[in-house]
């Protein structure tokens, strides 16, 4: 059944928009109706570049973000803390020394530091051992007096009160404290006793003395079934809710290797206590409770972190660490306003969100990793937040940061994916939902995009985790179709490293091309503009126009990486990718710009002046004719051509000179266009004049006298235009 049900899910795939068709909304939510019945689905798909919204599917209501919260707490957090923000924990010495005797207290300041751990280092204790030694260097081997936590940074409850009161019963649900030690967690190993009818044997690691077993798990011989494989044994964990008790009860296989699981430690605050007397106690300190010692004066004072900012985001995005994501969200607001809690957290978001114009109604926030149910968010609101973030100073820090195929909380998504570089996202899931909420990277633009599954009901996770993952793929291909273009010109382009002179490459690439089905209109601005969302690269096949375009960039481009942005200067006024500034006119505009391109007199030309329609052009597609930004006439251009049967003289003439390759263009008899063809004539020492063209005769890109061309359209047209290629 699962099979069938794969096979369905891409049977319905392959029936989702196709790229160059923009974003059919309605396809993408009949797919998710088809296979994850009664489900609530949000998405909103959002241009960087412009900032404008392409799809939007319920994506102004409401839905539960499950872990995609994170990227709200992050944002926040990287908008205001400074890039070297390292969390610290502060100890205190105070009181005086009597040789080898302290007598005074020992202050811990915690200030949200949630890498006391191993996770960057081989032990749990290394910092507070190092805090053991340096107060053993002052020639200190007993502390007679008080160790004081300050917590102060932070306001309880530790147990954030939004949160399912299960969560607390798992590592992902520790208590959020300003001093913590190895998560707030601990890990419960597992071994068989020695003998059948032994409780097994339990250890803690870290083993501070602070967390307590009460073992009722026996070691016993699993059975035989019918079939002489050994049965199932049943055992079990449970918490004390309040003290850092856990009990294990059942049976246990005698030949079972081992077995464990990670608990969050209760009372999070004596857990550090416990790791720091542990550490004293490790490095030969001897502490000695006396609450009559004195806390003044300050005698020494010591801090460290252990990770910074970044390493922390990493945690968050990547790792969906939600102790981290909370120790945050409470450490950037008690940096703006003395305190972390839930309260100011939320607080310095609606800051935040405010700073980058987004309305902080689209977020109900009740914590900082998004376990709470009780949080909501507005799709649109998160695309537009993430949008803001592409282009905040800081944007590669945080895009940097989320998950990827094969990445942190990606490594199971998304393997089929043809360009796993091309996504960065931040996933999440609690009971009945699913988030992905991230970066697209497109053809000359970056997508935000946020997507929900609200009210999954009965459908199984990993279904909606695969309709999810399949929608999100699609978006990149949608967004990346033409990449493969792309690479073929990079290809080619570094093929032709040798070619040298623009001439030699015009004729290199463009005969590179010849065999190219042909199409006409097979590109636009991607993402950058909805009027005509086709790729911005594209060589699967190609019109007159984008074969001469595609061309000339490999040949201008000064290196492989540059072909883009060269290729969108050619196509484009100014560079500036849009449907407005597209040169849609060959003579007036493509050549007419006068950057790429001028008009070759030749002897016998001559010149017609005719007025461009341009007004009922672009009203065509709802838009204004507009020139320096204003409402502009109808502009009336000089067209330099030669005439028809002078023409076709010159095309049976063969070239006396070195090779050279011009542009042609094909004057219209049509006065409301300038001309209706164009391609290469490319002239060969002793040959007559060969056109090399996109040719919607033959279908594809061919090569073929230019007279034997001319003769085919006699009387379809008055004369053509040549025109010579600038080089850089």
């Amino acid at each position: 059944m699962k099979f069938f049900a794969r096979l369905v899910s891409l049977a319905l795939w392959a029936v989702l928009p196709a790229v160059g068709a923009g974003l059919d909304v309605a396809e993408y939510q009949a797919y998710v109706d088809s296979l994850l019945p009664e489900v609530s689905f949000g998405l909103s798909v959002r241009s960087v570049n412009t900032g404008k919204e392409l799809a939007n599917i319920n994506g102004n209501e409401l839905f539960t973000p499950a872990s995609t919260m994170k990227t709200l707490s992050t944002a926040t957090a990287l908008h205001f803390l400074p890039l070297d923000y390292e969390p610290e924990t502060k100890f205190s010495l105070m009181g005086a020394q009597d040789g080898n005797v302290f007598r005074g207290t020992l202050n811990v300041r915690g200030e949200g530091d949630p890498n006391i751990s191993a996770r960057y280092y081989t032990d749990p204790l290394m910092w507070l051992y190092g805090i053991a030694d340096s107060i053993k260097a002052l020639g200190v081997d007993t502390l007679r007096g008080r160790l004081v936590l300050d917590t102060s940074y932070f306001l309880p409850p530790w147990k954030p009160e939004h949160w399912r009161s299960d969560f607390y019963d798992f590592w992902y649900g520790a208590e959020v404290t300003p001093l913590q030690f190895n998560d707030n967690s601990a890990v419960v190993r597992i071994r068989p006793g020695v003998n059948e009818g032994d409780t097994v044997r339990v250890s803690v690691l870290p083993d501070v003395g602070y967390v307590r077993v009460v073992n009722k798990l026996i070691t016993t011989k699993a059975p035989l079934n019918k079939r002489g494989r050994k049965m199932k044994l049943k055992w079990n964990r449970s918490l004390d809710p309040v003290e850092p008790v856990v009990t294990v009860e059942g049976e246990f296989d005698i030949d079972s290797d081992s077995s464990q699981f990670v608990i969050p430690v209760r009372g999070g605050i004596g857990y550090f206590r416990a790791a720091m007397l542990t550490a004293l106690r490790d490095r030969g300190v001897a502490f000695r409770e006396d609450t009559t010692a004195p806390a003044n004066p300050l005698v020494k004072q010591y801090a460290f972190s252990t990770a910074p900012l970044l390493s922390m985001l990493d945690e968050i995005n990547q790792r969906s660490q939600n102790l981290h994501a909370e120790t945050l969200f409470r450490n950037a607001a008690a940096r703006e306003f003395g305190v972390g809690s839930v309260e100011t957290g939320k607080m310095l978001e609606r800051r935040f969100l405010a700073a980058i114009g987004v309305d902080s109604s689209g977020f109900e926030v009740y914590d900082g990793c998004g376990l709470a149910p009780k949080n909501k968010l507005k799709p649109s609101a998160e695309s537009q937040m993430l949008a803001a973030m592409a282009r905040h100073p800081r944007h590669e820090y945080y895009i940097n940061s989320f998950a990827s195929p094969k990445i942190g909380s990606g490594s199971k998504r998304m393997y089929t994916l043809q360009y796993p570089w091309a996504t960065r996202f931040k996933t999440g899931y609690i009971a009945e939902v699913h988030g992905l909420a991230g970066y697209i990277f497109a053809q000359g633009d970056t997508l935000a995009v946020a997507m929900y599954l609200n009210k999954t009901g009965k459908n199984k996770d990993g279904d909606c985790k695969d309709v999810m993952d399949t929608l999100w793929v699609k978006l990149v291909e949608w967004a990346n179709e033409g990449f493969p273009s792309l690479v073929r010109m990079k290809d080619m382009w570094i093929a032709a490293q040798g070619v040298k002179g623009l001439d030699a490459r015009l004729e290199y690439f463009s005969k590179k091309l010849q065999g190219t089905p042909y199409r006409l209109g097979p590109m636009g601005e991607g993402t950058l503009d909805p009027i005509e969302p086709k790729p911005l690269v594209y060589l699967d096949s190609v019109d007159c126009v984008t074969f001469l375009e595609h061309t000339l960039a490999m040949a201008l481009a000064p290196s492989e990486d540059s072909l883009f942005n060269v290729l969108q200067k050619i196509r484009y006024l100014g560079g500036e990718i849009s449907y407005r500034t597209r040169k849609h006119y060959l003579l007036a505009d493509w050549v007419g710009e006068g950057r790429f391109a001028r008009v070759l007199p030749v002897e016998g030309d001559t010149v017609i002046s005719r007025t461009l329609p341009k007004k009922d052009f672009f009203k065509a597609k709802r838009m204004k004719y507009l020139v320096d930004g204003k409402e502009a006439d109808d502009p009336q251009v000089e067209i330099r051509y030669l005439p028809y049967d002078k023409a076709l003289e010159w095309a049976k003439v063969p070239h006396s000179d070195s090779l050279k390759v011009l542009g042609v263009a094909f004057v219209a008899k049509s006065e409301k266009i300038d001309a209706t063809h164009t391609g290469f004539v490319v002239l060969n020492p002793g040959e007559a004049p060969r056109l090399r063209h996109a040719s919607s005769q033959k279908k594809r890109v061919v090569d073929q006298p230019f007279a034997e061309y001319l003769v085919s359209r006699k009387g379809k047209l008055p004369g053509v235009t040549l025109f010579e290629f600038i080089a850089p």
